[in-house]
């Protein structure tokens, strides 16, 4: 089953990294340091397949010639970052399907490359590796080291598009250089779809997250052939110990999550149900309440009460027949009265 693997990630001088020392890692081969003197020798490392360095179309229009030697390349590289925490180089690391032969693996690696120069105005190197005799047999992948500056026929130029700042991007009318690694990730999948498609093979690779494939099940994760020929033997080590403990407790945070979810569903349903008794409560309250017309009626009999003890009064001044009088018309009123009549004090 083909995977799908392609890790995006700066060199940094700033972490103690330089250009020189990885291309010769990662090519097989010999470059000698011109900044720092030092000679990066890995001619007796196995397991490379194939490298070669990779220009941009226009470059290729131009006496870049240059370029394509590794020594001069990283050099270069190195010479025009200036900056203790300076990028001369970005790697893009992918994981080439193993359902595919030598010859078509080539063709994947050197067409992401050409991709990626095209796209950047910049040089690629490519090295592409071999499983490692103790890890998985399947495991054939590339590096691809890219230059940060674009190529010219006198040497490396400005920054590439990719390297710049999102404020710089966005002057030129780019995307947040976020988008633009999204972006990378999607077109290897489709260069390595496409090449499984030529090589007759219902393979398929996605740069998805499986969350967003809709796959219910937890990510692999990547064993180096160390740990694999570890494994191998079945013998015991501290690293798998402590990878099977991250695992073990990645499984339980993720399921303390999800329960900490549907403790949360579940008060909030109970809330709701306990908001919808406290309403049915209220609305039923409010029945055995005083309404409107309650309220009215109260009001008018208090009034009446009122007059009653202002007839009192009245009488025992001698004005009784004229309160008594009123006194006896708003009882008659009262007594015709419906709620829909308008009343007021």
């Amino acid at each position: 089953m083909a995977i799908y693997h392609c890790q995006v990630k700066p060199v940094s001088r700033g972490r103690g990294q330089s250009s020189t020392a990885g291309a010769a890692y990662r090519s097989c081969s010999k470059i000698h340091d011109e900044r720092t003197g030092e000679i990066h020798d890995y001619t007796r490392k196995r397991g490379l397949e194939h490298s070669e360095i990779v220009l941009s179309k226009e470059a290729a229009k131009q006496d870049v010639q240059w370029a394509r030697d590794r020594h001069q390349l990283w050099n270069a590289a190195e010479a025009a970052e200036l900056r203790k925490d300076g990028r001369p180089a970005r790697e893009y690391e992918v994981a080439l399907p193993h359902e595919l032969n030598k010859s078509q693996r080539i063709e994947l690696a050197r067409a992401f490359a050409q991709d990626l120069a095209n796209r950047h105005q910049c040089a690629v190197d490519v090295a592409i590796h071999k499983p490692h005799r103790h890890g998985d047999e399947r495991n054939f992948h590339a590096h691809l080291y890219a230059t940060t500056r674009q190529v010219t026929p006198t040497g490396l130029g400005e920054k590439t598009y990719i390297e710049r700042s999102d404020t710089d991007r966005a002057k030129l009318g780019l995307p947040p250089g976020k988008e633009e690694i999204t972006t990378i990730r999607e077109r290897w999948a489709e260069a390595a779809n496409k090449a499984l498609e030529a090589a007759n093979s219902k393979e398929r690779v996605d740069h998805r997250s499986l969350e967003a494939q809709g796959i219910d099940r937890e990510p692999t994760r990547h064993k180096g052939p160390a740990i694999m020929a570890i494994e191998a033997r079945g013998a015991k080590s501290q690293v798998i110990e402590r990878i099977k403990a991250e695992e073990a407790n990645a499984r339980l945070a993720k399921a303390a999550e999800v329960g900490r979810v549907l403790e949360a569903s579940k008060k909030l349903r109970a809330s709701a149900l306990d908001l919808s008794t406290n309403v049915a409560a209220a609305r039923q309250a409010s029945h055995k309440g005083k309404g409107p017309d309650a309220i009215q009626s109260e009001a008018r009999e208090k009034w009446l009460k009122y007059r009653e003890q202002q007839a009192e009064k009245g009488r025992g001044k001698g004005l009784d027949t004229e309160h008594s009088t009123e006194l006896e018309r708003a009882k008659d009123k009262s007594k015709k009265h419906t709620p829909d009549d308008d009343f007021s004090l």
